[in-house]
């Protein structure tokens, strides 16, 4: 930083402000302090950076070990939207739900210095012990848990199985069957919820609920039983990847999709669009989740007004080749 000052002739309090983008610099000394930066090929040092400041400008997050579509969509809309904002994200993964784990990960992203953390993991029940450090270190949760001192985002998954039923019972099916993702992951018991409640406040059969664990082959298993239930006609299914199972086992079974089943899954993976047929599914808004989440850490770090108070992020149903009306 002294090279940097001597080159372009201001002292370093001035290299420090133009790096930090401060207000306070006129134009002309903003401009030979970035051509000294270019001629001496000058990078910042974070970890310095950090012990002058006491700030690390790190973000942690918690999330599954896990290939699925929804937690890679939301990990790079949280990285995209931290490095606009000049911010490092640091991750910690866990391989199962137990508070335990949970615990573990955020203790060690406290350790490794991050001011702010999104818990993107669904947590059951509150835990004191977690409250503890989310009192510390400003935290995002996304997914619904129910973490007191700690900003919720969430889609409401109650509405994500409201459309995904009543579009099923709009076609004339009788009712509508339902394979359920884990029991310990809060997404899948909300949908669960809002699919019985739909078929019970209309006064229909709720038919034994299908337990998978998200990936395809769960929803292949469910299919081959539920393919030689003649009266199954539609289905929604809590993933895509899980749909994608479930056609294939109806497919061999020679039931056909739509003609025969219909079927509605969640998230809108981008297979969904191409496969054969085109899946129904409910769209998750995850790209906005991870850039609201950081936003909202941002403005708790800046002390302002958080941004996302009044945010409203709603699911979409996205009505594809898959799903028709029920044959006479």
């Amino acid at each position: 930083m002294t090279d940097v000052a001597r080159v372009a002739g201001v002292s370093t309090q001035t290299v420090s402000r133009v790096l930090r983008n401060h207000p306070y610099v006129t134009d002309d000394k903003r401009r030979r302090v970035l051509d000294a930066v270019e001629q001496l090929g000058y990078r910042m040092n974070t970890a310095a950076q950090a012990l002058s400041s006491g700030r690390t400008r790190t973000i942690g997050v918690v999330s599954m070990a896990t290939e699925s579509y929804a937690g890679a969509m939301t990990q790079s809309s949280i990285e995209r939207a931290a490095d606009e904002a000049d911010y490092s994200v640091v991750g910690a993964q866990i391989s199962t739900l137990d508070v335990d784990a949970i615990l573990s990960a955020l203790r060690r992203l406290e350790k490794l210095g991050s001011e702010a953390i999104i818990l993107a993991v669904p947590l059951r029940a509150q835990d004191r012990r977690i409250e503890e450090i989310t009192k510390r270190v400003p935290t995002v949760t996304i997914g619904g848990s129910p973490v007191r001192t700690a900003r919720s985002l969430a889609v409401d998954q109650r509405e994500v199985a409201r459309l995904a039923t009543e579009h099923l019972l709009s076609l004339g099916h009788c009712t509508v069957w339902h394979i359920a993702g884990p029991n310990d992951w809060v997404d899948a018991v909300e949908r669960t919820a809002g699919w019985r409640d739909v078929l019970t406040d209309a006064g229909l059969t709720v038919p034994p609920m299908i337990h998978g664990d998200w990936d395809p082959e769960s929803g292949y298993q469910a299919g081959r039983w539920l393919a030689d239930r003649s009266d199954v006609t539609a289905v929604f299914v809590a993933s895509d990847e899980m749909a994608f199972g479930l056609i294939r086992a109806l497919h061999e079974s020679g039931r056909r999709v739509p003609e025969d089943v219909s079927v509605v899954g969640v998230d809108d993976v981008r297979l969904a669009a191409y496969c054969t047929p085109a899946l129904t599914t409910i769209a998750q808004p995850f790209a906005e989740l991870g850039r609201a989440a950081v936003a909202s850490v941002m403005s708790r770090l800046d002390e302002r007004e958080d941004p996302t108070l009044n945010l409203v992020v709603r699911p979409k149903l996205i009505v594809r080749s898959s799903t028709a009306r029920k044959r006479a």
